[in-house]
């Protein structure tokens, strides 16, 4: 471990964490460019973000981790991405539900979270969201038995699963006489219920590790059922992980973009520009500040301290327009840099297929705008997801 890691952890400057991503990011940068199997998942990028203390980052410094609020957690993920998306994007996934059980720790008085916060802190372990599967609705099967609950489910989008310690998962339980329930729990990697099956196999951010995980069977005792919820309505958990995830998560796509624009503006400068190359720089800029902006509307909302419907409705606006805007200035860059940015070699055409990921993230475009407009109507939101 060097010197920037060994004290990441335990400086007090909130700006250190964000001094490790800078330092650590071209290491990110150089195995990316040097990744002749893209499908290969960056197991080596995730020791190197253990060593560093990035990985129990958001554990608040009682709990024995970093301490850092979201907005330092998110500047920390924007740098990682610039160089990195998939590393970012599955260091993201870890660590939004980090940062929620952190405010739950300090915010709620949950003390249930503690446990788990001590463990990131001292183990350093991963946890693995299958938040692909599980959000609002809920997925797979809960059977009851003596104990608990019997577990069969399939998760996709499970990014880091080849490294992961815990997935944070759920499945649906219905009783005979009650209205399907959503039981929230933890079911660990090693366990011989679990299986990881190889089929991350996609258009961008390939080195996720974000492989299906199969679940037969596992035993999970009812002690260790974390939340029960009803199924297919929003639930205060999900207003906290709405409005506090997604900024998270989308830090990584206004990296990706920025890395984007900053390699077509070098490619562009090796030749005299033309009026035409002007004017798709420009256009690049104000796509890029639009996102930026998004970006940072959303970050205000978590400062609210205060999740709600509401908080969700103008966190979801912000991640559209952040998807609109990234996707659509890295479009611009690939128009700027000309033939070169085509070359893999450019390292454009990987962020390219990266920014494509800002799709797919709940809430989906349409859905969103539903959630809005019935926002601005005065109608339920409960079952809009």
């Amino acid at each position: 471990m060097n010197a920037f890691a060994a004290t990441a952890v335990d400086a007090a400057s909130p700006s250190t964490i964000l001094d490790v991503a800078r330092e650590l990011g071209p290491i990110l940068a150089q195995r990316a460019d040097e990744q002749t199997d893209e499908d290969q998942f960056v197991a080596e990028n995730f020791e190197s973000l253990k060593a560093s203390g990035l990985v129990e980052a958001g554990v608040p410094r009682e709990l024995g981790g970093g301490g850092a609020d979201i907005d330092e957690l998110a500047a920390t993920l924007q740098t990682l991405a610039y160089h990195c998306g998939s590393t970012a994007l599955a260091l993201a996934m870890h660590t939004h539900q980090v940062a929620i059980s952190a405010w739950r720790w300090r915010h709620q008085k949950a003390t249930a979270v503690e446990p788990l916060l001590r463990r990131i802190a001292r183990e350093r372990i991963w946890l693995v969201s299958s938040g692909g599967s599980d959000w609002v609705a809920g997925s797979g099967q809960a059977e009851k038995v003596d104990g608990g609950y019997r577990i069969t489910a399939r998760k996709i989008f499970a990014s880091g699963a080849p490294a992961g310690t815990l997935l944070m998962t759920s499945a649906i339980s219905e009783p005979e006489t009650e209205r399907a329930t959503v039981l929230h729990f933890a079911v660990p990697m090693n366990s011989a219920q679990v299986q990881v099956l190889d089929t991350w196999h996609t258009l961008g951010m390939r080195g996720t590790g974000s492989h299906d995980v199969l679940i037969s069977g596992h035993f999970v005792a009812d002690s260790e059922i974390t939340v029960r919820r009803k199924a297919g309505e929003w639930h205060p958990l999900f207003h906290a992980i709405g409005t506090m995830a997604l900024p998270l998560i989308y830090s990584v796509y206004v990296g990706i973009a920025e890395s984007a624009r900053d390699i077509a503006i070098g490619l562009a400068k090796r030749k005299q520009p033309n009026h035409s190359a002007i004017d798709l720089a420009g256009r690049m800029e104000t796509e890029l500040t639009a996102a930026r902006l998004a970006y940072q509307s959303m970050l205000s909302v978590v400062r609210l301290n205060a999740p709600s419907a509401e908080t969700v409705n103008q966190v979801m606006i912000g991640r559209s327009l952040v998807a609109r805007h990234a996707i659509a200035a890295v479009e611009l860059a690939m128009e700027l840099a000309g033939g070169a940015g085509f070359y893999r070699s450019a390292g454009l055409e990987r962020r390219f297929r990266d920014i494509q990921g800002a799709r797919y993230h709940p809430l989906r475009s349409g859905v969103q705008a539903e959630y809005a407009g019935a926002m601005a109507l005065g109608l339920p939101v409960d079952q809009i997801f």
